[in-house]
């Protein structure tokens, strides 16, 4: 369980953070700006509130009434940053030790080991930090992190600096991080698509409050916060498992509680849980099942509610069987097709819009 309420002032800016969570994975998100590193430094004990208090696993690391401020060396935080920080003159192996030496011997708990095999570092070990690619100095840079044997994992960023495929890379590290040691992680970003795969549960955080928390569907999915969490990039976080794999076009078929969804390959077994984002900007409708069509999903919906955003565009909130979806298309198509509350409907999505970008291990 991790506790935060603490009050910090930096010059202008002032943090007023209060949440709390025993998900594995927990995600601070927002805006650049709006005050997610200060609770990432408040944790870490690299910044000092003025008040209020943090609590990792039932360990006080501050608490401002009873006088508690541990030192950042005693707080058995691991922190990973966007930039890796790696000892340039040392190898990954000397960089893995000096993780390792930052905790007794007596109070590690992670393996050297599983670490190296986990983050596929057995290969790297003899390199020196100048000769690997970025996704590679962010693996060392996490398991040097880890081998300090750490209560929580902070990461702040640390696919900013990454392209594309060294993202996904990490990701899926990610994933197996939490999967296979069990370590709370609290994981800062302001990319809804790494939130939305790896989080079990979100903190919106905005000109230094934490304005919502709760499930990572439901916080993205509020109508009233697509100010803050984005708009262009609004959309459905779809709980689902692994139906079947189509080898001969190399898909997936996703199965969720009101049907399925067909998209590009998923390395995953059968059966295994998996989240799929559906951005509104990719979702049709139709009054009827549309034929001759591209479209490798045609989900029958039932309009749950019209946005009364003015202009061109409105947002429609859709239920398929229990699973929440939106649609965003154009005031003149939402007249056209007369969609109101309770109305049935077609809703139309591209296979190739749940790109393995947007599906993430749950």
């Amino acid at each position: 369980m991790l506790e935060v309420d603490v009050t910090l002032s930096r010059g202008a800016f002032r943090l007023e953070a209060k949440f709390a969570s025993d998900a594995p994975i927990v995600a601070l998100f927002g805006r650049s700006g709006s005050g997610k590193t200060t609770i990432v430094e408040a944790i870490a004990g690299l910044a000092r509130p003025e008040r209020g208090r943090i609590v990792v696993e039932g360990r006080t690391l501050f608490d401002s009434d009873r006088g508690i401020d541990l030192a950042p060396e005693r707080r058995r935080v691991g922190v990973v940053f966007q930039d890796a920080l790696l000892f340039p003159h040392l190898s990954v192996r000397a960089n893995l030790a000096y993780g390792e030496r930052l905790t007794p011997a007596g109070e590690r708990f992670i393996d050297h080991g599983r670490i190296v095999s986990l983050l596929g570092l057995a290969a790297l070990l003899d390199r020196r930090p100048g000769t690997l690619s970025g996704g590679e100095k962010q693996r060392v840079a996490i398991g040097r992190t880890l081998l300090a044997s750490p209560r929580v994992l902070l990461m702040d960023e640390p696919l900013a600096s990454l392209d594309a495929p060294r993202k996904a890379e990490i990701l899926r590290y990610v994933e197996l991080l939490r999967d296979e040691l069990r370590l709370p992680i609290v994981y800062v970003s302001h990319a809804v698509e790494e939130v939305t795969r790896l989080a079990d549960r979100l903190v919106l955080v905005s000109d230094g409050r934490t304005v919502a928390q709760g499930d990572v569907a439901e916080v993205l999915g509020r109508a009233d916060l697509k100010p803050l969490t984005g708009r262009f990039e609004a959309g459905a976080v779809i709980d689902a498992r692994v139906a079947r794999h189509d080898e001969r076009y190399e898909l997936t078929v996703l199965a969720f509680d009101g049907g399925e969804l067909v998209v590009p390959n998923v390395d995953a077994l059968v059966g295994e849980p998996v989240r799929a984002r559906v951005r509104s900007r990719d979702v049709a409708l139709a009054l009827e099942i549309p034929r001759d069509t591209s479209f490798q999903n045609i989900l029958a919906a039932t309009v749950e509610s019209m946005g009364d955003e003015f202009g061109a565009i409105v947002d429609v909130s859709l239920r398929v069987g229990a699973t929440p979806l939106a649609a965003r298309i154009t005031r003149r198509s939402a007249e056209r097709l007369a969609l109101a509350p309770g109305k049935p409907v077609y809703a139309l999505v591209k296979a190739i819009a749940i790109d393995r970008r947007s599906v993430g291990y749950a």
